[in-house]
């Protein structure tokens, strides 16, 4: 007859066992110290770190793609210190300098007086599953494309953005992501057909939406004519310090166009005033408020000059 007092180290022998089988890795982390605690080792096949360099959370943290720390770092501390079970998709570094896109699904673990005491979790590998995701996005984008097209300038028009504004939103409140917005006017662009006319004004039309496709560039971003010289730009997934590094970098490629403007009061070529926001959405939030603090700074930018970006 077995001892029981064998069974508790058999059954955590066999435990451990099942869990170092499995593709998902497992993982512990002790609240009080941020150390790991446990981490399996088929981490070191997925990202090419031993477990044994998993010391903190320190690790963890700096060990993600720079786009998606910020965010991912400050929902799961947010969601841990408030004991709520939570799981994010972000980007590993593996460790000869690609990325890994994981998804972490955490258990917030409490001692007898309801303190938080560890975290427990598993990562698994989503890559193929991210792949397909992104084919697909670039596909349907592809098809609607054509059929909510703007006729001048070729990138998706009003109603399609109103369209896609709505699906973008969705997955942010689902998946608890920020929400990016750029709006963009030609400045005294009125004044440029005036100068020019509008044949030559359709032309810039054209030029300033491939400006913008060309700074906004992964299969998920959004470039739309908003109306008249007015543009609109949605950066899914994209925090404020990205979402200002896109309006920058439409600056940037607008200047190398170097098309010139005579009536422009900002500068003698063509130029731009961009309005910038970012909002992580709730499920309630309106995002007519939240367009509309864009518009604000798009005006407020105006105001102050033209050719300058407002952001919060």
């Amino acid at each position: 007859m077995k001892n029981k007092s064998e069974e508790p180290a058999t059954d955590s022998s066999v435990y451990k066992t099942l869990l170092e089988s499995t593709r998902a890795i497992p993982w512990k982390i002790d609240w009080k110290t941020m150390k790991f605690a446990y981490i399996g080792p088929q981490i070191e096949a997925l990202l090419g770190w031993t477990p044994e360099s998993w010391q903190s959370v320190e690790d963890w943290a700096t060990r993600m793609h720079p786009d998606d720390q910020g965010w991912v770092v400050d929902f799961c501390v947010a969601q841990s210190k408030s004991g709520i079970d939570h799981e994010a998709d972000y980007r590993a570094l593996h460790k000869d300098g690609h990325y890994v896109w994981i998804r972490d699904v955490v258990h917030v673990s409490r001692d007898d007086h309801g303190e938080v005491e560890a975290l427990i979790g598993f990562m698994f590998d989503i890559s193929e599953r991210k792949k397909t995701e992104e084919k697909v996005v670039a596909l349907q984008k592809k098809l609607e494309e054509y059929s909510f097209q703007d006729g001048l300038t070729g990138v998706a028009n009003r109603r399609m953005f109103d369209s896609f504004l709505d699906e973008t939103r969705h997955n942010a409140v689902r998946n608890q992501q920020p929400l990016s917005v750029l709006l963009l006017d030609i400045d005294n662009f009125k004044q440029y057909n005036d100068l020019h006319g509008h044949l030559q004004g359709d032309e810039c039309l054209k030029r300033i939406a491939k400006v913008l496709m060309g700074a906004a560039t992964r299969s998920k971003d959004f470039v739309a004519r908003f109306g008249g010289e007015e543009f609109v730009i949605v950066l899914p997934e994209t925090n404020p310090e990205a979402a200002l590094k896109i309006a920058e970098r439409c600056h940037q490629h607008l200047l190398r166009e170097q098309i010139a403007h005579g009536g422009n009061s900002a500068s003698q070529l063509v130029t731009l005033s961009i309005g910038v926001g970012t909002i992580t959405p709730a499920r309630n939030d309106s995002l007519t408020d939240f367009l509309g603090l864009v518009d604000q700074r798009l005006y407020e930018a105006k105001h102050q000059g033209r050719n300058r970006i407002v952001a919060a």
